[in-house]
């Protein structure tokens, strides 16, 4: 074994901790240390190595730090967690698998790609059928739900005693909140959210722990329709893409590890390459069954963290996607006692935009830029105010029982503030044909009209979405779409965040396009003549696009899933250029929601490019070491030692030539993973066994895939200690051809090579190919802090 001592570098523990294992979490589960170094030595920038990672604190030594749980808990948005592991997007093309792809004859190829195209059929039509049953679940729960509160609500209305219809209607919300919080907080806590950022970070290629589990999948279902039916400013939209790469991740490995069952089917698709393929292909058939958008689905994958793509992928994606919305269509036209009438492609029907309504002229393109930049500013404050309660939630609603506490208590302020916004409304409207609510509520206006704020409150998400794009001019007063937007716009601040399954998408949706609506009302008191802005409907849309782009600061995709929404591409312009404002102006001020929630739980995410600024930096700078490697032949022992030690959970080993000087570096020859070498310690693969004739088998590729993707943990692997003395030999096993870069090479090209390919190790090499250190993906991020953390890096340098 050989251990090159060049330098000290905060990542030199290797890419990521394997599994999670005694490494620090963000909620206080384990004491956050750490250290800092400033070295002018050679120029060099180097930071200490533990667990957790500073990048601005002051050191604090390891006698100072205190023992046991913290009384508070720390956090810093400027920490990376060793909790997350990395994924291996590159093939290791050792002999194993060369050996394997050069038996496999043409016709097992075509084979292969038929097993993909059957897969991603899979994937779209379980995905839709998920769509179909949280579709029509929610309109159960939430009919009852309003017809029992619509028939009390009326029944008091002459009589008095309206407070108990306000109980009611709290009881029930906080009843079906609290059976969802409870399953999230108890039984699986990654289902909490629209798990977006989750995924995103997946694709990036960050394995979040339990992220593509059966149960998760089982607690986001249930959970989503309990938050949904609650009645919280939630949507269940989001939840569908994490659904469907779920989905996408069970069906591709042909068995399921939480159920101990193995159907023996697509087991050449058991490594991550294969893996993050299909949950591309099951994100973008949960955007398709959400949003009724196949197209904006593959755009969607491809805009939020995938390395690199072709042409068959991508037409695969589209596939899963086409036959998700089909699926949720087909199921949905029978549920409605319409079959074969496939008029609702999405979760979400926006209703058709017809193309009178929806006609603009060129000089209302500058309102619509304006309308996104307010969209941008609004979704900055959002997105600010999220942060400040996620980190409190951080510091204080951390422990299970009061995060349903606070789920259940946002559901009973929610069905308050609902009640009273409708109880002190005098916006009465007329009732007329083409009113399409279903609970309507009369409350105290006369006979023949309605309470437009009930409306808003007393409906569904979707079906208030719809309203305001759709009801005819006069539908609501400027007053009522005020108040209903300011209260609805921290109502849904609050909400996201909680420990129940839900998303962001149709909240948002819904605030723009009240404050769109209003937008379009208030327009003709500053022209000479109103009737230019006769439907208010196209401004509802436009501020709905603003708004969501606002928070989640989507420009490519969000732009084609609205424009397929809606079914017209007359507005495909003007969304693009409200999208665009409200991205330029929101990031001048803070980070899309999901890019904060990201850095909130210390992902070592990669975005697309370096900073600008970084081409002064070179890969001296940013790797890590020392490294540890193996030679070829290396001793069981040692290398049982080197996986046990829990202090440096490294998972990728240089193997090397030894030079012929001891303390010298030895020259690459090949890379192999922690995942690996425990295969081969658990299957003994030792020379000695093999000459001696002991072994039954040659180790095969389905040995490897047989343990993905849980690999058993070293202390489970029984070495004696005569086993200890054996060799072990690698060359068979090693990837003989790994990626490496000089120590001169600058980092946007190390950046560039380690992005664009999907690399989780890249080995820095000197002149002579000897090993001087590795880079790994916290060590990037490290770098990606922006403009404030380089010039840090350069003041340290100085």
């Amino acid at each position: 074994m050989a251990n090159i001592t060049k330098k000290v570098s905060w990542t030199s523990r290797g890419d990521d901790a394997g599994g999670g294992e005694g490494t620090p979490l963000l909620n206080g589960s384990e004491e956050v240390r750490y250290t800092r170094q400033l070295s002018g030595v050679g120029g060099m920038f180097h930071i200490g190595r533990l667990s957790t990672v500073d990048l601005e604190e002051d050191v604090t030594s390891d006698e100072d730090s205190p023992k046991g749980r913290p009384e508070e808990i720390p956090h810093n948005e400027k920490l990376l967690s060793l909790k997350f592991e990395s994924l291996d997007y590159d093939s290791s093309e050792n002999q194993l698998f060369l050996e394997e792809e050069r038996r496999m004859s043409y016709l097992g190829f075509r084979c292969l790609e038929i097993s993909r195209w059957v897969i991603c059929g899979l994937i779209g039509f379980l995905t839709g059928l998920i769509a179909c049953c949280i579709d029509i679940a929610v309109e159960k729960l939430a009919g009852v739900k309003y017809f029992v509160v619509k028939q009390n609500i009326e029944k008091f209305t002459e009589v008095g005693g309206l407070s108990i219809s306000l109980i009611l209607w709290a009881v029930l919300n906080s009843s079906l909140v609290m059976v969802g919080a409870i399953t999230v907080a108890f039984i699986e806590p990654i289902a909490a959210g629209s798990g977006i950022p989750q995924i995103k970070c997946y694709l990036n290629g960050v394995k979040i722990p339990r992220v593509v589990r059966l149960k998760t999948l089982v607690v986001k279902v249930f959970g989503v329709i309990c938050s949904v039916a609650g009645g919280l400013a939630v949507g269940k939209e989001g939840p569908m893409i994490h659904s469907g790469a779920v989905v996408a991740a069970g069906v591709s490995q042909g068995r399921s590890t939480s159920l101990k069952k193995d159907f023996k089917i697509f087991e050449y698709f058991r490594r991550d390459t294969e893996k993050r393929d299909f949950v591309s292909a099951g994100a973008a058939a949960g955007v398709s069954a959400a949003f009724g958008a196949p197209v904006g689905g593959v755009l969607f994958s491809l805009e939020e963290g995938a390395s690199f793509w072709n042409q068959m992928l991508t037409w695969r994606i589209f596939f899963a996607s086409m036959i998700s919305t089909f699926t949720l269509n087909f199921f949905l036209s029978i549920y409605n006692n319409k079959p074969g009438d496939l008029s609702s492609p999405g979760l979400i029907n926006f209703g058709r935009f017809e193309s009178d309504s929806v006609a603009y002229n060129f000089y209302e393109i500058p309102l619509f830029i304006v309308m996104g930049a307010i969209g941008g500013l609004l979704g900055a404050l959002f997105n600010k105010l999220n942060y400040w309660l996620t980190i409190f939630r951080i510091r204080y609603v951390h422990r299970p029982c009061l995060q349903v506490m606070e789920a259940m208590l946002v559901a009973a302020v929610t069905a308050t503030v609902s009640f009273s916004m409708i109880y002190f409304s005098n916006d009465c409207q007329p009732l007329g044909p083409d009113q399409s609510e279903d609970y309507q509520l009369q409350l105290f206006c006369a006979d023949g009209e309605y309470n437009s704020m009930a409306t808003t409150f007393f409906n569904t998400p979707e079906r208030s979405v719809r309203s305001l794009f759709h009801n005819p001019p006069g539908s609501y007063n400027p007053g009522t779409l005020g108040m209903f937007t300011v209260t609805y716009f921290f109502l849904a601040c609050w909400t996201y965040g909680l420990a129940v399954s839900a998303g962001v998408f149709i909240p948002s949706l819904l605030i723009g396009a009240a404050w769109g609506r209003l937008f379009g009302i208030l327009l003709p008191t500053v022209t000479a003549s109103g009737s230019i802005w006769a439907d208010p409907g196209k401004y509802a849309l436009i501020g709905a696009a603003a708004q969501l782009g606002g928070i989640v600061r989507m420009t490519l995709s969000l732009t084609v899933i609205m424009v397929e929404a809606t079914g017209n591409v007359t507005y495909g312009l003007p969304i693009m250029l409200v999208l665009m404002t409200a991205k330029i102006v929101g990031d001048y001020f803070v980070e899309g929601l999901y890019d904060i929630h990201i850095k909130l739980q210390s992902v070592p995410f990669l975005h697309w490019e370096a900073p600008a600024t970084s081409h002064w930096l070179t890969a001296r700078e940013v790797m890590g070491a020392p490294v540890i490697c193996f030679n070829r032949l290396e001793k069981v022992g040692t290398i049982v030692d080197i996986l046990s030690n829990t202090s440096t959970n490294h998972n990728g080993f240089p193997v090397v030539v030894p030079v012929a000087a001891s303390d010298e570096p030895g020259k690459i020859c090949g890379l192999i993973l922690r995942s690996q070498l425990i295969v081969l310690l658990k299957h003994k693969v030792f020379v000695e066994l093999a000459r001696s004739r002991l072994t039954q088998r040659k180790l095969q590729l389905k040995d490897f895939r047989d343990a993905y993707p849980r690999f058993p943990p070293i202390q489970s692997i029984h070495v004696s200690q005569d086993e200890r003395d054996c060799m072990m030999d690698l060359s068979e096993f090693m990837n003989p051809t790994p990626y490496t870069v000089p120590q001169e090479t600058s980092l946007p090209r190390v950046f560039k090579l380690f992005r664009a390919l999907g690399l989780r190790h890249l080995v820095v090499v000197d002149h002579d190919n000897r090993v001087v250190g590795l880079v790994t993906r916290k060590d990037l991020a490290r770098y990606h802090l922006g403009k404030h953390g380089l010039e840090e890096l350069q003041l340290a340098q100085t």
